[in-house]
């Protein structure tokens, strides 16, 4: 069955659905329970599981993160929600140290079914630690799984498949991406919680993002093939564990790679997928393979994101220089 509903819908939806699956799924965060989130994510689904299952929880990410950790161990399945990407911070301890970490050092007779949903990205106009994408630190530790969802489909799907994985995922979404409509097959997920997916045939250069990244490529690869240059995009909705599968075929057909992302650019996920491709496919690259990204910088104030994010002409730019190589 197919419908058409916002990500932030779509991600309420599958919640909803894995809530009904599992009665030992339960959901926790600052404000999501009367109030649905920040971003109404969770709206309802107090009032239809109970404050039991949907959780009001003090400003403390820290103390919310822990108590998830000791609610994995009694085989409960908890959902945290970070009510933006800035405020993990506080929670960075617990996340590194213990939830990435207690699965080995148990050898593997404990497992951590934790999810935490982490609202990243600009574009929103916010100010800073309300538009920043921390992903980086998160993919560095062993012992934590990485996904970000690109549209409804994928969110209304990997949230479940997230909820199910016996392992702590970090659960990336795109909050540009929350109000935009697409089409959701609820009879068929189509895709594996860790698979990249080429979304878009090309010929001459593959593009490669994740989360809302994957919208302004494909924008992008629109307006190249009017001017008569074909973009393959490539989404990677997984950040950890990566399946480079795709996107290394892909650049064998190509011989060129732009990877493009909102965070920046130093010690990033786009430099491991490019030091990654350099490595596995390089026989087969015709240019270097370049990065667009944010600055290294902090996030600036809102009225100056657009000169800091990454944007359909910068893309451009860059496949015009690799073509010219």
């Amino acid at each position: 069955m197919t419908e058409t509903m916002t990500m932030a819908k779509a991600l309420n939806a599958g919640l909803a659905a894995a809530m009904d699956a599992n009665d030992r799924v339960l959901l926790m965060g600052e404000d999501i329970g009367r109030l649905g989130g920040v971003f109404r994510v969770t709206e309802g689904l107090q009032q239809r599981f109970g404050a039991n299952r949907v959780l009001d929880t003090p400003l403390a990410e820290s103390g919310i993160v822990g108590s998830a950790i000791g609610l994995a161990m009694r085989c409960y399945r908890p959902v945290v929600e970070i009510q933006f990407d800035g405020f993990i911070f506080p929670a960075f301890d617990q996340i590194t140290t213990q939830l990435a970490k207690l699965t080995a050092r148990h050898e593997g007779t404990l497992t951590l079914p934790v999810v935490i949903r982490v609202p990243y990205g600009g574009h929103i106009g916010a100010v800073e630690h309300h538009q920043e994408s921390p992903e980086a630190y998160f993919a560095h530790t062993a012992g934590l799984r990485l996904v970000s969802p690109a549209t409804p489909h994928d969110a209304y799907w990997m949230i479940q498949q997230a909820i199910e994985s016996p392992d702590p995922v970090l659960f990336f979404e795109p909050k540009s991406r929350y109000w935009p409509k697409g089409e959701v097959d609820t009879a068929a997920a189509g895709s594996t919680l860790h698979a990249s997916r080429i979304v878009r045939p090309g010929t001459d250069v593959t593009v490669v993002g994740h989360g809302a990244m994957v919208s302004m490529l494909m924008d992008a690869a629109q307006l190249a093939d009017e001017e008569g240059t074909s973009i393959e995009v490539v989404d990677l909705r997984s950040l950890s564990p990566i399946d480079y599968g795709p996107l290394l075929e892909s650049v064998r057909r190509t011989g060129r790679l732009v990877v493009s992302q909102e965070a920046p650019g130093n010690v990033s996920i786009g430099s491991e997928v490019a030091a990654t491709v350099a490595e596995r496919a390089f026989y087969s690259l015709e240019a270097p393979v370049i990065r667009v990204s944010g600055f290294d910088t902090p996030f600036p104030p809102a009225k100056l994101e657009g000169a800091y994010l990454p944007d359909v002409d910068r893309i451009l730019d860059a496949v015009d220089r690799s073509l010219a190589y």
